[in-house]
């Protein structure tokens, strides 16, 4: 029997695994689980954009298309920004079609760092933003967003980590998976660090659809300057509810995007057909839809914070995405100790704030894309766990 160990990638196997997962391989052995882990809207994807593909299998599109993607979709994904954002972009040669945003940055890590090179994450972050870098042969440095701003990212908690190998800045607003999300202001003074210190900057915008109480996503590269050093990734998984289509996109510099299309002719080819069909359905016909799943998600999202604040949990009021971040730290366990606990007694399955990062230790991650009926009852069961627990140590909260 071989030694695998010695034969794999060293890289690879200094990766640990998604702090996602475990919990929810435990999970699908039990019965009676209310999950509140995985970021996947509880919708089924409109039926008009599923009766496109039907439609679209029945005239035989069933081909490879261009690297880049359909040229079709590739002027909608144009046309969408410039209505939004009055940003102009060539569909020609600023647009690449990518296998979900995942994909997007995956291309966009291995088209600018090279041996060595750092790039700037902002922690609490999407869990494979520094697996990606290490794959990609650069090293991700977290730098941490603080609850005291609201989990906003600060020039100033940047600066503290920058180096002379300091080639890029990722971020992720709205968060997954905090909830946070930044102002105009915000991302302004983020600009002018980026400008100051030469960064090229991805901006993942994936949860750009998804904010409330009256925010405005606000397009990283519509900022003065900005378009030309940005990487913008963005896609149709969580605003209309097509997660298992996987279809996303990027969005840049010509030579970015020829960079990235390399890649991805090598090693996806393209994005799958029947997917790109339903993603031109869904920039032509599906807002409303999109507005109506945003409307359900902000009762929920009120419903859930309001939850727990009355458990006497500790918890920023999100503003995006579908997710909210309550502080644990006053129940004396630690974030896997809590949710390992919690899902083995109460059956209620949420994902550790230290999968996102060390400084998402002493937090949980809850995702409150499913129905209220289910939050309802999650938020009873985590409720009667908080209590008991308490009680027996002795704590008051």
């Amino acid at each position: 029997m071989k030694d695998w160990s010695a034969i794999l990638s060293p890289t690879v196997q200094s990766i640990p695994p998604s702090g996602i997962r475990r919990f929810f391989d435990i999970a699908a052995e039990m019965e009676d689980v209310i999950s509140l882990g995985v970021g996947e809207p509880d919708f089924v994807t409109p039926w008009t954009i599923r009766e496109s593909c039907v439609y679209g299998l029945e005239q035989g599109y069933t081909s490879y298309t261009a690297n880049r993607g359909m040229l079709e979709l590739r002027q909608e994904i144009v046309r969408l920004q410039k209505d939004r954002y009055s940003l102009d972009y060539d569909p020609a040669t600023d647009v690449l079609v990518t296998v979900g945003v995942s994909e997007a940055l995956d291309l966009a890590m291995r088209a600018i760092l090279s041996p060595g090179d750092e790039i700037l994450i902002p922690e609490p972050c999407y869990v494979s933003y520094k697996a990606c870098a290490a794959l990609a042969g650069g090293i991700g440095v977290p730098v941490q967003a603080k609850i005291e701003n609201e989990f906003r990212i600060t020039p100033e908690d940047l600066a503290a980590h920058l180096s002379p190998r300091t080639k890029a800045l990722l971020i992720g607003y709205p968060n997954n998976p905090t909830g946070a999300v930044m102002g105009k202001d915000d991302l302004s003074a983020i600009a002018q660090f980026a400008e100051e210190h030469d960064l090229i900057v991805i901006s993942d915008e994936i949860y750009g659809d998804l904010t409330y109480g009256g925010e405005t996503h606000i397009a990283f590269p519509s900022l003065p300057g900005m378009k030309a050093r940005t990487i913008l990734l963005n896609g149709f998984s969580k605003a209309y509810a097509m997660t298992g289509w996987r279809i996303g996109y990027a969005l840049g510099a010509p030579e970015i995007i020829a960079a990235m299309t390399k890649i991805h002719q090598y090693t996806m080819l393209c994005a799958p057909i029947t997917a790109q069909v339903a993603a031109i359905e869904a920039l032509r016909h599906g807002e409303k839809y999109m507005k109506k799943m945003v409307a359900q998600y902000d009762r929920r999202r009120s419903f859930i914070y309001n939850g727990f604040q009355k458990m006497g949990l500790k918890c920023f009021e999100p503003k995006g995405a579908f997710y909210i971040f309550p502080d644990i730290t006053a129940t004396g366990l630690s974030s896997e100790e809590f949710a390992e606990k919690l899902l083995m007694s109460e059956h209620v399955a949420l994902v550790p704030g230290s999968a996102f990062g060390t400084c998402g230790e002493g937090y949980i991650r809850c995702s409150y894309a499913t129905s209220l009926n289910q939050i309802d009852e999650a938020l009873q069961r985590i409720g009667n766990f908080v209590e008991k627990h308490i009680k027996s140590m002795g704590i008051i909260i």
